[in-house]
C-alpha cells in the first residue's frame, strides 16, 4: 500500500532531523518526501496501516500532517 500525507516539513535540514525517527517507526518501508510539492508530500509503502502512527510522530515532532485520500 502507498501512504501520502500533506506536512508542514518545509527543508532537508528537518527530514534529516525526523529521518531517525521515521527510519525507526517505518522499518522496512520505503518512504521519502516532496518538498517540490506544495503539499510538501511524504509517501510511505508499507504492508502495514501505519497512519496514525505517522500523524502522531510528526505532530510530536511539531509538524502538521494529515493523510491524503
Amino acid at each position: 500500500m502507498v501512504f501520502v500525507f500533506k506536512t508542514s516539513v518545509q527543508s532537508s535540514s528537518q527530514i534529516k532531523s525526523l529521518k531517525p525517527i521515521l527510519d525507526r517507526l517505518l522499518e522496512g518501508c520505503k518512504w521519502n518526501f516532496d518538498l517540490e510539492d506544495c503539499d510538501n508530500i511524504l509517501r510511505i509503502e508499507s504492508k502495514y496501516d501505519l497512519v496514525n502512527n505517522v500523524v502522531n510522530v510528526l505532530k510530536n515532532q511539531n509538524f502538521e500532517c494529515v493523510e491524503l485520500k
